[in-house]
């Protein structure tokens, strides 16, 4: 009987131990974020189906630089946000083999507690930003505003004079840049 009892606490005990390794990662906030607290996008986004995607894929529905949302949720690979005004909930899913950004890092470069200073912009600059567009002569920062950040994978670094993007799963496109500037549009 006793022998039994031993048996039983030690299958017991595994477990346990079997739990908490299944267990998923603990909620972490990204620094200085809070649950239901307001932030502005700084970046346009396209989504679909309710769901962005980190990798960028430039269709479906605009979510236009300077939206208010409420921060909802955040895990180790998404954040669900709500937009402030639509009522409406979206998820962002981190691609961190696309970007190489942890969720932290992919929320803060979505995300501020600021809205974006468009005037630091042209009129070109702002109509694109606008429309989630690119044109040449737009600066690499109204680039990175208007369309979002390129997938590291296919540029792995921002001083890069081109950014390659992904307008679907099959299909990229690249924005070429000289002294700073858009120079052309490779489709």
């Amino acid at each position: 009987m006793q022998r039994l009892i031993q048996l039983m606490l030690l299958f017991l005990l595994f477990s346990l131990s079997a739990c908490q390794l299944m267990a998923p990662e603990p909620l972490q906030l990204p620094e200085g974020a809070q649950l239901g607290e307001k932030f502005y996008t700084q970046v346009t986004m396209q989504y679909e189906k309710a769901k962005y995607r980190t990798t960028n894929y430039r269709r479906g529905t605009l979510l236009a630089v300077n939206s208010a949302v409420k921060l909802l949720e955040v895990t180790p690979k998404s954040i669900k946000i709500k937009f402030t005004e639509a009522n409406q909930e979206l998820l962002i899913e981190n691609v961190s083999k696309h970007t190489s950004d942890s969720v932290d890092q992919a929320f803060a470069k979505l995300f501020a507690k600021t809205k974006v200073k468009l005037s630091q912009f042209s009129s070109l600059e702002k109509k694109n930003i606008k429309q989630g567009t690119v044109s040449v002569g737009m600066s690499k920062l109204a680039v990175q505003v208007a369309i979002g950040y390129p997938p590291a994978i296919r540029t792995p670094s921002l001083g890069s004079d081109s950014w390659t993007y992904w307008s679907s799963r099959f299909k990229t496109f690249v924005v070429n840049f000289e002294q700073g500037k858009v120079s052309n549009i490779q489709k």
